[in-house]
Order: C-alpha cells, then structure tokens, then sequence
C-alpha cells in the first residue's frame, strides 16, 4: 500500500503531463485546417490514381504525398524535386550494386549489411534530414524485393514500379499545392509578411483593449521572434525578383521582424496602458492593417506620420511604444526608395549556404558509432526474418532506419510513437475497418469517404510539432499498407498481424542495442545543451563585436537561430528523459524540472536581450549618448560573465567570482538620470532613456532570478547524470 502510495502523485504527474502536452500539440492554429486539407486532398487523389490505373505500391505514393514540404510554393518544389532525385539515386545505387552481387549468396548479405550501414550513415550526416529518411524508405522496401525466389528481371520491374509510385505521389502533391496557391493573395515573400503583421494587429489591439494580450496571442508573437527570417531571406536571395525588388523586401521584412522583437519583449515586460497609450497602440494596430492589405494587394504601402512622433507634448507611457511607431514609419519609405536600410542590411548572398553533409561527417566519430549500432539493430531483423521465412515482418528494418536517433530517451520517445501510430493505423482503424466497414462497401466511392477521414485526422497529427507528428505519418503509413497493397478492398487480417509484428521486432532490437549496449542518456544530453545555451546567451549579450553594421546583423542573427535551436533541443530532449528508466530516474526528473524552469527564464532574458542589442548597435531609432551606450556595456560584460559562471559551475569547474549586477544597475540608472537632467540631451533621448531604463530593470531583475535560484542547487550533484564513455 505504501508503494501505491508513493506511486500515485507521479502517475497523476505524467498523465497531467500527457494531457497538457497533447492540447498544446492538437490545438488548432492559423493555416493548421488549410494546411491538413491539402495534404488530405493530394493524398486521396494519389491513391484514386493509383487503384484505377492499378500502379503498384500505392502507399509508397500516398506516404509521400504528406512527407512533401508545404511551407511556400517554393519550398513545395524544392522539396519536391529533392525527393525525387533522393529517389533517383536510391534505385541507381540499388539497381547499380545488386547487379555485382546477385549471384552470390554471401556477397548478397554483406551488400545488405553495407547497405544498412550507408543509409544509417546518411541520416546522422546529411543536413536535410528528409532527404535522409527518403533513402532509408528506398532501401529499407528495396532490398526485401531482391530478396525473394523470383526472376530478377521480376525484381527489377518491381523496383522501377517503385520509383514510378513516388514520383506519381511528387507530382500529383506539387500540383495541388500550385494549384491552391492560385487561389492565394500574395506569393512566398509576401505572406511571411503578412503574416507576421497581422499577428503584430492582434496583439496591439489586445494591449488597447486590456493593457495585456491573452496567452496565445503572445505565444505566437514570441514563437515569430525567435523564428527569425532566415527562410524569408533565403527565398529573397534564391527568388527570380528583381534586385530593386528584393532589396527593398529584405528591408521590409528587416523593419516588420524588428516590430517582432519589440513586440516580444512588451510581452516580459509589466506596464499599465494610460487613455493616450490605448490610442498610440489602436493607431499603430490600424497602420500595420492598412500597410499587411497594400502589400497583399502589390500597392507601396502610402507614408505614415503619427502624431506623437512630432511633439514633445506626450507623456512618455509604455516602454518602446515610440520605437513601434518609428519603425513602422520607415516601411513606406523603404518601399519608395526615399529612405531605404540598405547600410544596416546584410546581403541575402552573405547567408551561410548549408551543405550537403554536416560539417563533422568524415571527422566526427560519433558518426561512424551510429551508423554501426543502427546497422546492427537492421542486420539483426534482417537475419531473423530471412531464417524463419517470414517476409512479412520486413517492416522491421523500416522501424530500425526510422526510429534511430542518437539518444535513449529521444529513440524511445520515436519507437513509442511508431508503435502507437501502427496500433492507431494498423490494429484500431486498419484491421477494425476490416472487420465492421470494408466487407459492406461494394465501390471506390465508400472507400474515399473511409481514406479521407482516415488521412485528414493524421495529418492532424502530423501537423504538430516534431515532438508528435511522427505519430501521424506512422497512423497513416499502417493505415495505407493494409489497404492499399493490392488493387482490392483487402478483408485479410494477416497484413496487419505481420505489420505489427514486424515493428515489435524492430523495436526490441533497437532497445537491445541502442538502449543497453550503446547508452547516451537524454538527461545527460540535455544538460550539456542547457549549458551550451547559457553560453551562446552570454556570447549575444556582448554582441555586436564588429563594427560593421552589416556584419554585426549578420552575426547577431546567425547566433540567434543557434540560440533558438539550442532552446527548441533542450525542450526535445526534456520529453525524452520522461522515457528513460534506471536507477538515477528521480534524479534525473529532478534535473529535468530544474533546467526546465531555468531554460523558461533563459528564454525570457534572451527575448528581451534581442531588444536591447538594438540599442548596443545604435541601429535607428535606438541611438543612445556615448557614456550611457559605455554603461550598458558593461553591465552586458558583467551579465555574460555571471552566466558563463554559471555554465561553468553546472559543469563541476570552479566558477570564477560573479559580478554583481545591482552595482551596475545603479551605475546605469545614475547615468541615465544625469543625462535626463540636460534638456538637449532629454529632447533627443526622450523616448529611448525611458524604454531603455524599463528593458534593462527587467534584465536585472529576470537574470538575478535566474542566477539566484541556480547558485541554490549544489555544484556536485542535482544537475543529472553523465554519459558514460563506452557501452556498459
């Protein structure tokens, strides 16, 4: 009784936990029913074509009708033509390699295995991880083909039958996603835009209306400004627009992403809205309304002049507001060529162009331990099925190349996902519709009504997060094997039986190696990124180091997406520690709560950090005098070493001795107030001394809290366990 007890309290914990994770997952936003709609539509007309033209391995084409990209028409193609050439050099290299050794039974299995080993190797290695997965599946159902006791002339129609259903699946998915981008305003520079703006519209009329926007509206504002505009300025610099054009977007999506910012940090920060603020923020809502339809309607957006901007009469209110207001007056401007931000801009040439392979692939040598335990886990289903002659079970190896990731919790968290998503596809909707509603449809049309329903809600699921849209495509992929196999309704249960079977087979496998012989635990690897973390946000408090204003953007924006990362990685790997079972679980939960409230206030400090590396880089609007920017400084010194202490101190280092950030709080202030009392000063100054003061108290009060609360765990424990340096 006294262990149930104790039990209790953590099972209601995770089932909370459960309940609060699918929510915030499943729960609707903009574009989410468009978006499910589309791929629901390419899917089903995928699999019409498919069954009527009688095209073998149809659900290898409906797969990929939802694995496509649907971020922008251009990034439809791209991904598009990137699996189709993913696919092209799968069947080379199968058709290429099978012929050296298909008369040799033994050559036959080392070509397997080696072939194991290279698809493992590709997938820790290629930076589009996409394209990885697309040469795992081509494999993965390619060799089981070269496997039977027929004529190989059979085996090599077979292959080419699946090439022919995924590039049926490519084009039919590109086509549809043109098709309704037709019937879209705007093109993929624009909407980004557009979009951004109206969430920034929401926002500002939450703040007239109730001094403080509901917490969604303020999830999507923070979510916009650590996304960044890398992808934007990628589509600028691939894009076939003029470079009038693209340079006059690029500062556009510069000044709209800087609304962002501001936005984010008014959401960290504690005001009260006076009758005048209320009016300043309904103004700037129906501008940015007024600017998003002139865009949309390919018209340059007509100059904008707020009141406020020429007299000195206003009372300074909320922090930044002024700094909104500046900013949106300079969109019109960048658009007319009177005023552009060309000198504060970095070129779209000068983003860093991603490679084919990560950096590390043939220096790294964790690379090379990978791609040898996944090619054990796949040898090992692949020599099991063969002894027992159950080709059925294949699917095995399938589970092996897609659930492989290089932590323990993190693999986990993919093999719950898959055999769930199989249960869900294969068992609940596969077999059940089997047995209560496919022996009573007698045409194609009842079947589409079952396929759309079918789809529509995985792609609901895959729609979420990387955290569970693994679960959707695993759903629709059990679903699609079953039914769309043979060019019939299929009434056999034993597909599904042989389906399931062969997951739990790879599963078992996976734990085996992964999990016992070869053990990285997410909860050591989530501190190591909560580390990093802290040190790439004490790095960007003491940005900008270059005194080129294009160079010290670049740079600034460059850490910031490593920095957004970081924080997405940590919140991954969290969800993998809760799968992690051993002696050290409760510390390691224990850990994990920690850095996980840590990282909520490091991401708080980050988000208003970005506000005030604006004013570090005396960007326009932004400009401070010369002895308070020297102040800043070095409170900004002082902020990245306390957090650098801290890194150290999580790592067992001695920390060096941590500044204090009250003494430079009260320098600044004083400096502030002295400057505050010359009128010049305070004429040009007005509006950044008070924006500038409210930023920085908010600084000082989040990291002090911060680092307060971490100096009260221990150095030497608490912080989870290591990675052990070999298998155990």
């Amino acid at each position: 009784m006294a262990t149930i007890a104790q039990n209790l309290p953590q099972s209601s914990r995770a089932l909370t936990w459960v309940w609060e994770f699918l929510k915030e997952e499943l729960a609707p936003y903009k574009g989410r029913t468009a978006l499910v709609a589309r791929m629901t539509i390419a899917a089903t007309l995928v699999m019409i074509i498919c069954m009527a033209f009688h095209v073998p391995f149809a659900y290898q084409a409906a797969v990929y009708a939802l694995m496509i990209s649907r971020d922008s028409p251009r990034a439809t193609l791209q991904s598009s033509a990137t699996l189709f050439l993913v696919t092209l050099v799968g069947a080379a290299y199968l058709l290429l390699s099978i012929s050296l050794v298909i008369t040799a039974p033994l050559l036959h299995f080392f070509w397997v295995v080696g072939s194991f080993f290279l698809v493992f190797y590709a997938i820790t290695t290629l930076t589009n991880y996409t394209a990885a997965v697309a040469l795992a599946v081509i494999v993965a159902v390619g060799v089981p083909l070269w496997d039977r006791h027929v004529p190989a002339e059979t085996s090599l129609e077979d292959t080419l039958w699946l090439c022919w259903s995924v590039v049926i699946g490519i084009a039919i998915t590109a086509a549809v996603e043109l098709a309704f981008t037709r019937l879209r305003r705007g093109d993929d520079i624009v909407l980004p835009i557009a979009e951004r703006l109206s969430a920034l519209e929401n926002f500002l009329n939450c703040l007239a209306g109730s001094s403080h926007a509901d917490p969604a509206t303020e999830q999507t504002i923070v979510r916009l400004a650590l996304q960044g505009t890398s992808t934007l300025r990628r589509s600028l610099r691939r894009s076939g627009y003029s470079p009038q054009y693209a340079i006059e977007m690029g500062a556009v999506a510069a000044l709209v992403h800087r609304l962002v910012d501001l936005a984010a940090t008014l959401t960290q920060l504690k005001f009260d809205c006076s009758a005048n603020d209320e009016r300043r923020f309904r103004n700037l809502a129906s501008t940015l309304a007024s600017v998003r339809d002139d865009l949309l309607n390919r018209r340059i957006p007509r100059p904008v002049r707020f009141e406020t901007l020429a007299t000195d009469a206003e009372p300074v209110g909320v922090p930044l507001i002024a700094e909104m207001e500046y900013t949106v007056v300079l969109i019109p401007q960048a658009l007319s060529g009177s005023q552009s931000l060309n000198e504060f801009l970095p070129s779209a040439d000068d983003l860093p162009r991603r490679g084919l392979a990560v950096p590390d692939a043939l220096a790294n040598p964790e690379h090379l331990q990978f791609a040898m335990k996944g090619c054990l886990a796949a040898s090992c289903c692949y020599v099991i099925y063969n002894v027992i002659a159950w080709p059925g079970i294949s699917t095995a190896v399938t589970t092996c190349l897609l659930t492989a990731l290089s932590t323990i919790g993190s693999s986990r968290q993919k093999q719950i996902l898959r055999i769930a998503g199989a249960i869900l596809g294969g068992f609940i909707i596969g077999m059940g519709s089997q047995i209560f509603i496919l022996p009573y449809l007698d045409s194609i049309a009842g079947f589409v009504v079952l396929f759309v329903a079918v789809t529509a809600l995985s792609s609901w699921f895959m729609t979420s997060s990387p955290r569970l849209s693994y679960f959707g495509i695993q759903a629709a992929f059990a679903f699609y094997l079953i039914n769309l196999s043979e060019f019939k309704i299929q009434t056999s249960l034993a597909v599904a039986r042989d389906r399931v079977v062969g997951i739990l087979l790879g599963l078992f496998f996976m734990w085996l190696v992964f999990d016992r012989l070869w053990a990285v635990p997410a909860a050591a690897e989530m501190r190591k990124a909560f580390i990093s973390n802290l040190r790439l946000v004490a790095q960007f408090a003491r940005e900008p180091v270059s005194n080129n204003a294009k160079i010290a953007i670049a740079n600034s924006l460059a850490l910031r997406e490593t920095i957004n990362a970081g924080l997405d990685k940590v919140r991954a790997l969290a969800d993998g520690v809760l799968l992690e079972f051993g002696r050290s679980r409760e510390q390691d939960l224990a850990s994990r709560d920690r850095i996980i409230r840590w990282q909520t206030q490091l991401r708080v400090l980050f988000v208003i950090q970005i506000a005030a590396w604006r004013y570090r880089a005396q960007l326009p609007g932004f400009e401070l005098p010369a002895n308070i920017a020297a102040e800043q400084r070095e409170f900004d010194s002082d902020l990245a070493l306390a957090l650098s202490a801290m890194a150290d101190r999580i790592e067992g280092r001695l920390p060096q001795e941590q500044p204090s950030l009250d003494n430079r709080i009260e320098s600044l202030e004083r400096n502030v107030q002295e400057a505050s009392s010359s009128a010049a000063l305070q004429r040009t100054f007005r509006n950044q001394f008070h924006a500038f003061l409210s930023l920085y108290r908010t600084i000082k009060s989040v990291a002090t809290s911060l680092l307060q609360e971490m100096q009260g765990v221990p150095a030497a424990s608490g912080f989870g366990r290591e990675s052990p340096a070999g298998p155990n």
